[in-house]
């Protein structure tokens, strides 16, 4: 998997995977690549095999199978030689998280890199299945958590993530009538721009801390 890097090539590492639906390229994942590259994070955007083979041939294809992303997740920070950050928007958060917890990734000595899990738009349940939750391995992380999520998320609000008595090594950054997005109703009074710069700044305080 080709890395596509931001930022200064001594700055503490972020690897950023994108969500489902959109690849390393989209706009989303630009502006907060860019953004934390302004704060001196070097940041390490990739395309999983099905998005560059989507990427590549303009055929849209769905997300492989939890264990494949998680493997193929493990592959990419094997090859990196250096303690970092890893997390992702919507689906490559989660796939972060599930590395993190993963018995195998002890096995394949890649754990010890991995010093912190840095979530934008947590899915804590799929879309309209909100009985079906996404929380259970939470428990066996052992790195520290940073989740921006808006609070009206479809995929987990901050009503229903109250309710699942998740660990208290998270650090919340709630956005006011944000979406999966993190983006507000415009009657909200807030920005998607303001929003976006805020969970900026809040997660390059959390990569610095972590990795300091």
């Amino acid at each position: 998997m080709e890395l596509i890097y931001n930022g200064p090539v001594d700055g503490p590492l972020f690897v950023f995977a994108h969500g489902a639906g959109a690849p390393a390229s989209a706009d989303f994942m630009e502006t907060i690549a860019k953004g934390l590259a302004l704060q001196g994070i070097r940041v390490a955007r990739f395309n999983f095999p099905y998005m560059q083979q989507r990427v590549d041939n303009g055929t849209r294809r769905p997300p492989e199978r939890a264990p494949k992303l998680i493997a193929q997740y493990q592959q990419l920070i094997a090859s990196i030689d250096q303690p970092m950050v890893i997390g992702g928007k919507s689906m490559g958060g989660r796939m972060a998280s599930l590395v993190a917890s993963d018995p195998t990734t002890d096995e394949l000595s890649v754990n010890s890199k991995i010093k912190g899990i840095a979530c934008l738009g947590f899915p804590f349940h799929p879309a309209n299945k909100p009985e079906t939750l996404r929380t259970a391995h939470f428990s066996l992380i052992k790195q520290a958590i940073f989740i921006a999520q808006g609070e009206r998320d479809k995929l987990g609000t901050k009503e229903e993530v109250a309710s699942y008595g998740l660990p208290d090594n998270i650090d919340w950054l709630w956005l006011e009538d944000g979406d999966h997005d993190l983006k507000p109703r415009v009657k909200s009074g807030f920005t998607h721009r303001a929003h976006l710069q805020k969970t900026i700044d809040n997660m390059a305080a959390f990569i610095k801390q972590v990795l300091a």
